[in-house]
């Protein structure tokens, strides 16, 4: 994961600049380029899960066990839930779903109050806490942070996994590069800038989405990533709800917690997102507008953002993926929901609110 990071930096290096504060999209072909890299960094088979042990850091309460054959059928009202709750079934692994037509404001989920875990979608949270505190004047998108440079170190082996400080960017350039090629240095940078998790925890239950947590930091996740296997048990750690990510999405835009100038420069970043081109934008109609966030660690998959119609209506929608016998499987299937959703929502009447859960 490191090596990919480094690479995706590295290309973009020659647009970001050391005193840089904004970091154009990048061209067709290099968002291809850095796509075929993130493929190849998670590979194309499904990781053997590795065994479920309770480690000490890892307090029980927060691992909990779960099969498909616990969860109870429901009847749904309407064709849609059906149909989603059908592309969405767990017989291969956990599945998430959320989604609401900001116009009229129907909602519909699948496991949606169900913890899954955040990979890199917790890189929303994160940025909306860093531009809160622009907004209240305690930090500047021009100053510059270095970079949090992983060092090797033995999964488990520490609570936190050690960094080190690297190229200095612009808090603005570290945005770019967080919410559009998934950085995790970039990330981590703006991480240790705010304060660690319990700074981001306390931006999330503040605006009351008390169904999302982050508990460490991004090179920490990744050097210990696998330990669980969340196709089969819920880990409460750096997680969320698809109900919780939604209104997540759906709060900033409204612009309910930031500045209409922060608001333009999360959603922005997410516009120009070029990772997860095989995910939710993959089966939408062409000139579908869609502002995302990919997330994925071992045997999950996630895509979360806002989808606006031709005909002017906005979607918020968090999808998290977990089995499928592979990441090309589970990014196909996170297509498939998209458009279920898109489709659905263009046909269902306007005045209809739908809610399915399972």
């Amino acid at each position: 994961m490191h090596l990919v990071k480094k690479i995706l930096f590295l290309r973009v290096t020659g647009i970001l600049g050391l005193a840089s504060a904004f970091v154009a999209p990048a061209a067709s072909a290099s968002a291809d380029s850095i796509e075929r890299q993130f493929d190849r960094a998670f590979g194309t088979e499904l990781r053997a899960p590795a065994p479920q042990i309770l480690l000490p850091q890892v307090r029980p309460a927060t691992i909990q066990p779960w099969s498909s054959q616990t969860s109870t059928p429901r009847s749904y009202a309407s064709g849609l839930e059906a149909q989603l709750a059908s592309i969405a079934s767990a017989e291969r692994g956990r599945i998430g779903v959320a989604a609401v037509d900001l116009t009229s404001g129907r909602s519909i989920a699948v496991l949606g109050d169900q913890a899954f875990p955040l990979a890199s979608t917790s890189k929303i949270a994160i940025v909306a806490t860093f531009l809160q505190g622009v907004d209240d004047g305690r930090y500047r998108l021009n100053a510059q942070y270095p970079l949090m440079v992983p060092v090797a170190s033995a999964k488990l082996s520490s609570a936190v996994a050690p960094v080190r400080p690297g190229q200095m960017v612009s808090a603005l350039g570290l945005i770019e590069l967080a919410l559009t090629r998934s950085d995790n240095q970039a990330t981590d940078a703006l991480l240790a800038a705010v304060g660690g998790p319990q700074v981001v925890n306390r931006w999330l239950r503040t605006a009351g989405l008390t169904g999302q947590r982050l508990d460490r930091d991004i090179a920490t996740l990744v050097r210990d990533d696998g330990v669980i296997n969340p196709a089969t048990s819920v880990d409460l750690r750096d997680s969320t709800t698809p109900q919780t990510m939604v209104r997540l999405l759906s709060g900033l835009y409204r612009g309910e917690w930031l500045s209409q100038s922060s608001r333009a420069v999360l959603l922005g970043a997410m516009q120009r997102c070029v990772t997860g081109k095989h995910r939710m934008r993959a089966l939408l109609p062409e000139g579908t507008m869609v502002a995302h966030k990919t997330g994925t660690l071992s045997n999950t998959s996630s895509d979360v953002g806002i989808i606006t119609t031709p005909d002017g209506r906005t979607i918020a929608v968090a999808i998290y993926v977990t089995g499928q016998g592979s990441k090309p499987g589970r990014d196909a299937r996170i297509a498939s929901i998209a458009r279920t959703i898109y489709d659905g929502y263009l046909a269902e009447a306007p005045s209809l609110r739908r809610t399915a859960s399972r």
